[in-house]
This record gives structure tokens, sequence and C-alpha cells, in this order.
């Protein structure tokens, strides 16, 4: 047996809150097409499949699909018990299903502050940006901008490229702070309507779409926000403010089981395996 492959483990997606007075069966195809089902303890439950390896493979789409299917299942236990705490894709608990049940005994506390704590919330991804040359229009007032710009036109081509790399030092300073200026105006405007809210910076999403690295556009602003249904119209009127300015495009996808929020549980010897 392999270092990767195991007699017996559990493969974990998520932890639900359990309905009071309703059935707490459920089962829908998972990873690589296996049967997934719940596991309780009192009155939170796991959600997992059996298996006895992790899954590693450098097919990169097969491992897209993977994480499909184990998004799959997390949204529609969602859509079945509420909002969930997501485990990460190829999160393995070596053991049977006593063994499960005894680790989710030792974290109950834990998970049911967690479940309590994010009820009726989601996660929301809100990405801004800009077009690239109505920026540049907006930036190109800058008086340090202007004066190296007049000096360019008068410079011989060896000082011209020194000034040009001035020029192009200064615009990304410029950029730079708007967009810590912009994404500040817009956190603060968000802070009231959510629950918690991160920034995510620049570095783009895993699996992100092609476009993502569209050089025609500057990303001002990528956050996650942790807010309740109720709240979810009070954040659609405001990105739509700030989609109202000129050159600016937001992506807002959502909503998402709360990834982001996930809590991390203490390692110890009854924690799950992970890949």
């Amino acid at each position: 047996m392999t270092e990767s492959s195991f007699e017996s483990g559990r493969y974990l997606y998520c932890v639900v809150q359990l309905p009071e007075t309703e059935p707490t069966e459920f089962s829908t195809t998972g990873v690589d097409g296996e049967q997934t089902y719940v596991l309780t303890v009192g009155e939170i439950g796991v959600v997992v499949h059996e298996c006895n390896a992790l899954y590693d493979t450098s097919d990169v789409d097969l491992v897209r699909k993977w994480l499909l299917e184990h998004q799959n299942v997390i949204d529609t236990a969602g859509e079945r018990f509420g909002t969930p705490i997501p485990f990460r894709f190829d999160t393995i608990l070596r053991g049977d299903d006593e063994r499960v049940r005894t680790w989710l005994e030792s974290e109950q506390d834990t998970f049911t502050s967690h479940l309590d704590a994010m009820a009726g919330c989601w996660e929301y991804r809100i990405d801004v940006q800009r077009d690239e040359a109505a920026l540049e229009e907006e930036l190109s007032n800058d008086e340090q901008l202007v004066e190296l710009e007049e000096r360019i036109a008068e410079s011989t081509a060896g000082t011209s490229h020194l000034l040009e790399k001035q020029y192009e030092q200064r615009f990304e300073t410029l950029k730079q702070q708007q967009r810590a200026d912009r994404t500040a105006a817009l956190t603060e405007q968000l802070r009231p309507m959510v629950r918690d809210l991160q920034d995510l910076g620049q570095k783009p999403a895993a699996l992100a779409p092609a476009d993502e690295t569209d050089e025609t556009v500057t990303r001002e602003a990528r956050l996650a926000v942790l807010a309740h249904e109720e709240q979810q119209r009070n954040v659609d009127e405001l990105l739509d403010e700030v989609a109202a300015d000129p050159g600016v495009e937001i992506r807002y996808t959502g909503p998402w089981p709360p990834y982001t929020f996930t809590p991390t549980i203490e390692a110890n010897d009854s924690n799950p395996d992970t890949a």
C-alpha cells in the first residue's frame, strides 16, 4: 500500500446544521462518481464518501472535474441544510464511520458555534476593474506626470528613455494609491452590510477564467464578503452605484458557501489528513 492509499477513509465535504424535525437523509454523487452520505453527532452532521486513497493526479482536466464535483456536493448540501462549513478539496480522515463520529464529537462545540454565527450567511466575491484607457486619462492631470511629459517632448532619445521610465513608475504609484483609496472607500461602505470582509489583493483566483489577465483593465479591488441573505439587495444596490462610474466593471459572484471564512480547526490526533 502506497503512502497515498490506505485501508479505509472518509472524504469530507462539509459540516452542516441538522434540521430539528426533518429527516437527515442526504445523498448525491460526489467526487469521481462516489455516493455521499451524512454522519451525525447531535445536531450537526458531516457529508462524506468512502475512499481508500488520496485524489492525486497530474491530469489538470481531471482535477478541474473533481473540483467541480466537490463544490457541487457542498452547494447541494447548502440548499438542503443551510449554510455549511466547507472543507477544501481532498480532505480525508483515515478510518471508518465511527472514527469520523469520534472526530466530529471532539470538534462539535467549535462547529456548532461557527454554524450558528454563519446561519443564513453566504460568501460573495467582488472584483472591481477599471478600463486602463479611462484610468490613464483620469490620472493624466497629475502635476508630476504633466511635467514629465513636457520634459520627454523636449529631451534627446537617451534622456527621454529615462524620463519615460520615471513616468511609468509615477503612473504605477498613482494607480496603486488609487486602488488603495477606492478599496478602502468601498470596504467602508460594505462593512455595515456584511458579517465579515476580506481583501483578497491582486492575486488571481485558482482556476481563474482566461480574461482575468486582460491587460486593458486594472483591478482596483478584489474582495470576499460574508453577508446575510437579508442584506444581499443592499450589497447589490451599492455595487450598481459603483459600476455606474465610467470605465468601471464589476464581476460579482455568489452566493457561495463561506470558503474564505471557514474556521481553522486546531491540529490534533483526531484531525483530518489533508493532501
